[in-house]
């Protein structure tokens, strides 16, 4: 399990500054969603492999504390730069969160459920939340919604970051991941749970053509390539952002990023 979690942990190496400017921030309306299911302001809050704290700071005002957890030094080292008041990080896995059982309101991941071995994550998260608990997995659909020409190559590269990382002989077994769409049934198959369901929603934010760009870079598969195998994916880098600057110039525009919730209570 250890090793899993280590190399999926390393993935995220050299790039966290990118990752904390272009990814989006937590939308209110998980929280909203959370909180009217406990019925409660939430005393502790967990969020699981929170990266770079784009998460956990809008819990600052929705709960009592909130506690961000992180495996990657580099995400972990931004995300303390955050901490204020009821709002700190600690360095942990996700079958080894560090807290005491029974001692958590919510627990929350956010882009990041499907780096996490499914089993041993669910039965560590039943460990830590109290009865009547709250978890849930926020994950938004790529890429967002801005202009059918670039989002068409945007897939098309992606397509093929994806068929370079499940076969090259260098990158294939760097990592662990798991099925996004069997998030819900992971939760309701876990018997940890009264109650599952999926929510779709959607949340817009302005744009540029560089954090469009940064958005395209801040992907772990890409930057594993780009790491290790380079010159198999830097052409197609190189015409994506040629074609976003093309489009959009110094213009700003508006992005709509699609996202799924997968949520149980306890």
């Amino acid at each position: 399990m250890e090793s899993i979690s280590t190399k999926n942990a390393e993935r995220f190496k050299g790039f966290a500054d990118i990752y904390d400017c272009a990814r989006p921030t937590m939308p209110d309306y998980p929280v909203r969603i959370i909180k009217g299911y406990l019925n409660k302001k939430p005393e502790t809050v967990i969020d699981l492999g929170c990266g770079t704290g784009l998460s956990t700071t809008i819990w600052q005002n929705n709960c009592v504390k909130v506690i961000g957890v992180e495996p990657s030094e580099d995400m972990l080292k931004i995300a303390k730069t955050k901490e204020k008041g009821n709002m700190s990080f600690i360095k942990g896995y996700s079958h080894e969160i560090g807290v005491k059982e029974n001692s958590v309101d919510v627990v929350v991941c956010s882009q990041s459920f499907h780096w996490m071995e499914p089993v041993s994550t669910l039965k560590e998260i039943n460990r830590i939340l109290k009865n009547n608990g709250v978890f849930a997995t926020i994950d938004c659909d790529w890429p967002p919604v801005f202009n059918w020409q670039v989002e068409k190559v945007y897939m098309e590269m992606f397509n093929k970051v994806h068929e370079i990382e499940y076969t090259h002989r260098n990158l294939k077994d760097s990592f662990s991941c798991y099925d996004k769409n069997q998030h819900l049934a992971n939760i309701k198959n876990s018997g940890y749970f009264r109650f599952s369901r999926e929510i779709v929603f959607s949340n817009s934010e302005p744009c540029t053509a560089k954090r469009l760009v940064d958005l395209t870079l801040s992907q772990g598969s890409l930057q594993s390539i780009l790491k290790n195998e380079p010159s198999l994916i830097e052409c197609d880098v190189k015409n994506f952002q040629v074609l976003v600057d093309e489009t959009y110039g110094q213009n700003k525009f508006e992005i709509e990023f699609s996202y799924r919730l997968r949520l149980g209570v306890k």
